[in-house]
């Protein structure tokens, strides 16, 4: 390839790389484990002062929890 076309595809490159602008990428940042903490504690916090019920997926979470702690532990058989 001589100096000339070298320089043409340089250049056409070039034009190509300037058409195709960057668009910010739309996948969230990871997020600590400390800071989902945090921001659940202040969105409960902020529903127990405005006296809302929590949403459904922390209500769920709770009843989970609550049917967990329901089961009988002993599995004797009488």
């Amino acid at each position: 390839m001589n100096k000339k076309q070298k320089m043409i595809k340089l250049t056409a490159k070039r034009a190509k790389a300037r058409k195709n602008k960057h668009t910010a990428p739309t996948i969230k940042k990871y997020v600590s484990k400390g800071d989902r903490a945090k921001a659940l504690a202040q969105e409960q916090a902020e529903a127990a002062l405005s006296g809302n019920k929590p949403s459904d997926a922390e209500q769920s979470s709770v009843e989970e929890i609550q049917e967990i702690q329901a089961e009988p532990t002993d599995t004797e058989k009488a």
